[in-house]
């Protein structure tokens, strides 16, 4: 029997998913590891299509902190030509002669205006140099405010702040099998009622075209009450799964994917978190089990999450 007669047999496939069912218009994957859509969008203007604030909300701290610190050159470096274009000796307090030296004047100038510090050493004469400086004293006092802000939201920004494993593995499960990942929170955070829900993406031969079906996935236990230590989510193989009676060569084969959404509330934030990833095909190991993470410290006061073992897995025979 083919493998989209057997689904037809499954329980009632996802009609809300957010995904279309034209497999051909779709790439590799419907979500990227780190839970973001695959999508790439085309037919409008680069900036209108990207958010800066939301893109510098999320890009990486030290990304972050680069380019405000090349914001901050660049516009000091800008200032400062800006002086000597309107004549160095509008600048007193300084004798410099070489060009360089001149430069390196005005840009410290610029920068003690850009932050309004004013150290005195050197002022602006004439109408042209003092028109420059109470422009570049405005620009810093909304560059200033500008970061604030950007500072503030970032961190205040709710994260769900959880690492999950690189793979999923179908291992043993009661008299059976079951699809299993494991997630863990890595900060010091107090996440409660977690709930998890699972969508299987399937690509499928129908009538000689290709399509995509999606089906619910149910889990040993959709729910926890406080998530501080690691949480193995739990999809039993049985009847009702859309995996019943797939070999491993199936799998393996079939265009799949295991979109994973987590939701918590987080205690400090007194806000709901979300996070999301995926499991393709190739990124479930069939015939595996996750190695416990976390164990009783020497001492026996404590217990130790060993994000170490996050990943780790060990071989096991399916019948």
């Amino acid at each position: 029997m083919s493998l989209s007669k057997r689904l037809n047999n499954k329980a009632s496939t996802v009609q809300d998913t957010g995904f279309g069912i034209n497999s051909s218009a779709y790439g590799s994957r419907f979500l990227n590891r780190d839970g973001s859509a695959n999508v790439l969008k085309k037919g409008i203007g680069f900036f209108e299509k990207i958010s800066w604030y939301h893109v510098l909300l999320k890009m990486p701290t030290k990304k972050f902190v680069f380019i405000l610190f090349s914001i901050y050159i660049l516009i000091n470096i800008f200032f400062a030509c800006c002086y000597l274009l309107a004549g160095f000796e509008n600048l007193t307090g300084t004798t410099s002669i070489v060009w360089w030296k001149k430069l390196e004047d005005a840009f410290f100038f610029s920068c003690q205006t850009f932050t309004t510090v004013g150290y005195g050493g050197i002022q602006p004469s004439g109408t042209i140099a003092n028109v420059i400086s109470s422009i570049e004293t405005f620009t810093g006092w909304l560059g200033f405010a500008l970061a604030a802000g950007l500072m503030y939201g970032r961190f205040s920004q709710p994260k769900a702040y959880l690492k999950f494993t690189t793979h999923a593995v179908i291992a043993p499960y009661k008299e059976g099998k079951a699809l299993m990942f494991r997630l863990a929170p890595h900060k010091n955070t107090i996440l409660s009622n977690a709930q998890a829900k699972l969508t299987l993406g399937l690509t499928v031969e129908e009538d000689g075209r290709s399509f995509n079906r999606f089906f619910p996935m149910d889990l040993e236990l959709s729910q926890v009450l406080t998530l501080t230590l690691s949480w193995t989510v739990v999809h039993p193989i049985n009847e009702n799964s859309p995996l019943y009676n797939l070999t491993k060569e199936e799998i393996q084969k079939t265009k799949m994917e295991v979109m994973v959404f987590i939701s918590a509330f987080d205690e400090h934030f007194s806000n709901t978190v979300l996070a999301r990833t995926s499991y393709t095909s190739q990124e479930i190991i069939y015939g595996a089990r996750f190695v416990p993470m976390f164990y009783r410290s020497e001492n026996k006061r404590h217990t130790i999450l060993d994000f170490d073992r996050l990943n780790n897995y060990e071989e096991v025979v399916l019948e």
